[in-house]
């Protein structure tokens, strides 16, 4: 189960911001093995003043279309999933959105089951999250 925090500028569309997490989720299912219906995701749109990033680390140039997404999983993926995952998400993006390449941005972080209470208080036990 990943939670993703995407964070991008003001201005989207109620249906520019659909499009983006349905990007993500289906990438996620194809790339991770998710379950179609395990989506959890939160949008954050802020004002330019409040997304500070350099424009050019490791990057050729990032621009006011900059997203960031940061991703939390329990289940560990490969080195290979993880390059495809980047990849389709970058390429499904700039293709349906017209979103540069350079904009955007991933980190990924997985720990145990452990880490996960769902609801209720109570510790998650299963290890395939």
């Amino acid at each position: 189960m990943p939670f993703t925090r995407i964070t991008l500028r003001q201005g989207y569309s109620d249906a520019g911001l659909t499009l983006i997490s349905d990007t993500l989720h289906q990438t996620l299912v194809e790339t991770f093995a998710v379950p179609a219906a395990d989506r959890f995701q939160v949008i954050e749109a802020l004002p330019a003043g409040r997304r500070v990033f350099d424009a050019h680390y490791l990057s050729g140039t990032r621009d006011e279309d900059f997203i960031l997404f940061q991703l939390v999983a329990g289940k560990p993926r490969t080195r290979a999933q993880k390059q495809q995952f980047y990849r389709l998400l970058s390429e499904r993006l700039h293709a349906r959105l017209g979103i540069h390449p350079d904009n955007i941005m991933v980190i990924m972080q997985f720990n145990s089951a452990d880490e996960w209470s769902f609801s209720s208080g109570k510790m998650h036990q299963q290890e395939a999250i």
